[in-house]
C-alpha cells in the first residue's frame, strides 16, 4: 500500500482531534487529510494494533511487531500530528479535552474512536481470574502463560494436566481454540516430555451454537471442526463464577482451568463515564444517524464505541472503517456549511478461521465457503489489510513457517516466564484503545448475545 503525503493544511482549516488509533480512527484521519483539516491523532500507544491476528501472537505464531504499526508514520503521511496521551475529560462548552498527563487540546470537531474493553456481566471472579485478548499486551501476557505452562507441564510429572478454558464462542474464541488445538501437533517435537492427552482445550459458549451471525451450516461445520481437533465444546453453558484454577458453570459442573481466556463480551471503557456524553448499552456512546453523539453538534463517535439505539450495527472492522470515513466526511460538510448525512453501512460479509486449512466465509451477496478455499481467502485478506509492507512480509513468513513446520515444532516462538505463573492466570494490563479492522463480533452479532471476538469482512 503506497501513501501520498497530503499538503500541510491551511491555518483557517478546522481543528479536528481524533482519539483512538484503531481502524476507525485511522480511517477518519485519512479522510480528514484529504479534506485539508488540521488533525491531531491521540492514542495512549505509539502504535496501532491489528487486532484480528492477536490470537496468532498469543499462540506464538507471530511476533508482536507483526501486528503493530507506528502511528506517527501514518499520521505524518496523512498530514496529521500525533500526540501520545489518554483522554480523561471533555469540556463540550469550551470545546477542549484534557489528557491524563494534564495536557489540554482545543478542537472545532472531535471524533472518538477509542474502541472497547472487556465486559464481564457481573460474573464473580471473571475480571480477576481471566485474560482478555483485546490488546497487544493481552496477547503477550497470554502467550507467556501458555508457553510457561507447557514448560512446567514437561517437568511436572505424569499426574499433571494442563487445562485451557476459553469463554465465548464468537470468532475470537473459535480462532483461539483452534490455534491451541494445533499446539498438540507440535508437542511431540517441541515438548517430547509432555503427554498430549494431558493438555485440554475447552470452549464454553452460553448460546446453543457457535458463531451466531453465520448461517447454520457454517456454524455446524465450525463445531465439528473443533471437535475433530480435540476441542471440548460446551454449548448452552452459563458461567456462575470464575475462580483461580476453576470455572464454575450454572449447572454445577466444575471445569479445571490453568489459563482462562475471556472472549465473551465487550463494553465501553470506564473512562467514557467521565466524558459528559450519553451512554447506552454496555457503556457505549449513543449517537444519532449521522454518528454525532446524542446532544452534541461537534462530537462524533465511530466504530465499536458508538451505538445507534434504533439501528445497532455489528461490531466488525468494516463498520469501524466505514464509520471513521463517514465522520471525516461529515466534518468536511459541516465546515463547508452543509448538513450532515446519515451513515449507511455496506455489508460485505464476514469470515472466521478455525485452523490450518479450515475457515468459514459468508459473503453478503455471494457464496458461502468453508474449508481450504475459505482459509486461503481469510489468510490473503488479513495479510493485505495489515499496515506496512514489512509487517505483511514478516507475517507471511511467520504464518507460512507455522503451518508448514508446525508438526516439527518450528512454528513456536519462545516466550518469557511471567512472575507468579504457578498461581492465578490473571495478568492485569492497562487498556489499549483500538478499533478493529477485519474482525469483530459483538452485540448484536455474538453468538452468546455478548460482544466478542473477530470476524473479518470478506472484502
Amino acid at each position: 500500500m503506497r501513501w501520498r503525503r497530503v499538503p500541510r493544511p491551511k491555518a483557517e482549516a478546522p481543528r479536528v482531534v481524533v482519539v483512538g488509533a484503531g481502524f476507525g480512527g485511522l480511517a477518519a484521519v485519512a479522510e480528514l487529510g484529504r479534506a485539508g483539516a488540521q488533525v491531531i491523532l491521540i492514542d495512549q500507544n505509539s502504535y496501532s494494533t491489528f487486532q484480528p491476528l492477536l490470537y496468532q501472537v498469543a499462540t506464538a505464531g507471530l511476533n508482536p511487531g507483526d501486528v503493530a504499526f507506528p502511528v506517527r508514520v501514518y499520521a505524518h503521511k496523512h498530514g496529521a500530528r500525533f500526540r501520545l496521551g489518554e483522554l480523561t475529560s471533555i469540556d463540550t462548552t469550551a470545546r477542549r479535552i484534557t489528557l491524563a498527563d494534564g495536557g489540554q487540546l482545543d478542537y472545532d470537531y472531535l471524533i472518538l474512536a477509542t474502541g472497547v474493553s472487556a465486559a464481564f456481566y457481573n460474573i464473580p471472579g471473571a475480571a480477576e481470574n481471566t485474560i482478555g485478548l483485546y490488546t497487544r499486551r493481552d496477547a503477550l501476557a497470554l502467550r507467556n502463560q501458555i508457553m510457561s505452562r507447557l514448560e512446567r507441564l514437561g517437568v511436572g510429572g505424569p499426574d499433571k494436566d494442563l487445562n485451557f478454558v476459553i469463554v465465548g464462542g464468537g470468532a475470537t474464541g473459535v480462532e483461539l481454540a483452534g490455534a491451541l488445538a494445533e499446539l498438540h501437533a507440535a508437542l511431540d517435537a517441541a515438548y517430547p516430555d509432555i503427554d498430549k492427552a494431558k493438555v485440554h482445550t475447552r470452549l464454553v459458549e452460553m448460546a446453543p451454537e457457535l458463531l451466531g451471525p453465520f448461517e447454520h451450516p457454517l456454524r455446524d461445520y465450525t463445531r465439528r471442526q473443533l471437535l475433530e481437533r480435540g476441542v471440548d465444546v460446551r454449548l448452552s453453558a452459563k458461567i456462575r463464577e470464575v475462580l483461580p484454577g476453576r470455572v464454575l458453570l450454572e449447572d454445577g459442573e466444575d471445569l479445571p482451568s490453568d489459563v482462562t481466556v475471556w472472549a465473551a463480551g465487550v463494553a465501553g471503557p470506564t473512562a467514557v463515564s467521565h466524558w459528559s456524553l450519553t451512554q447506552g448499552r454496555g457503556g457505549r456512546i449513543m449517537v444519532g444517524p449521522d454518528l454525532r453523539a446524542v446532544g452534541q453538534d461537534r462530537i462524533f463517535a465511530v466504530g465499536d464505541i458508538s451505538l445507534i439505539e434504533d439501528h445497532p450495527l455489528p461490531q466488525l472492522a468494516a463498520v469501524a472503517i466505514q464509520s471513521g470515513r463517514h465522520a471525516g466526511r461529515q466534518v468536511a460538510r459541516l465546515a463547508a456549511g452543509l448538513p450532515t448525512e446519515p451513515f449507511r453501512y455496506h455489508d460485505k460479509g464476514t469470515m472466521a478461521t478455525i485452523g490450518r486449512r479450515s475457515a468459514v466465509v459468508e459473503l453478503a451477496h455471494g457464496p458461502r465457503m468453508r474449508g481450504t478455499l475459505a482459509w486461503l481467502a481469510w489468510l490473503g485478506l488479513h495479510l493485505v489489510m495489515l499496515l506496512g509492507n514489512r509487517n505483511r512480509l514478516s507475517a507471511l513468513i511467520n504464518l507460512a513457517w507455522r503451518y508448514v513446520s508446525w508438526r516439527g515444532g518450528g512454528g513456536l516462538i519462545a516466550a518469557d516466564d511471567p512472575p507468579g505463573v504457578a498461581g492465578a492466570a490473571r495478568v492485569v494490563q492497562p487498556p489499549e484503545p483500538a478499533g478493529e479492522l477485519v474482525t469483530r463480533q459483538g452485540p448484536p452479532g455474538a453468538g452468546s448475545g455478548a460482544a466478542e471476538g473477530h470476524d473479518a469482512p470478506a472484502a
